[in-house]
């Protein structure tokens, strides 16, 4: 696939993409014998995953750590290490996130409850 085909498929742009692989997000692809980008599907698999995570918002030099290590076939206890911090972060979010629902939902009922008297 083009960079062009794998940025509208992941919605992301091509620029991001190629960032993403100069950073080590993504490892690098394989390329025609122009030079052009030919996404196969690792690669995408690659897209998919880091798009994944970012989108949860695990950050980025826990992912670069991650994917070098994974590349170099070394440090497996790092890996899952790495993963369960990320995981604890995204937990902790996560609570954060439901204790502001349940405070916005007791404001909504609030003003519900004030139409009602009306």
């Amino acid at each position: 696939m083009t960079i062009g085909e794998v940025s509208e498929k992941f919605q992301m742009t091509a620029d991001t993409l190629r960032y993403y692989e100069r950073i080590g997000l993504i490892p690098p692809v394989p390329r025609k014998k122009n030079g052009i980008r030919d996404f196969d599907e690792q690669s995408c698999k690659w897209v998919g995953f880091i798009k994944c995570m970012r989108s949860a918002g695990v950050q980025i030099e826990a992912l670069i750590e991650y994917v070098s290590l994974l590349q170099k076939g070394t440090g497996i206890e790092r890996r899952k290490q790495i993963l369960i911090e990320q995981r604890a972060r995204l937990q902790k979010q996560a609570e954060t996130l439901r204790t502001t629902i349940e405070r916005l939902d007791y404001k909504i009922n609030h003003y519900e409850e004030l139409f009602k008297q009306k």
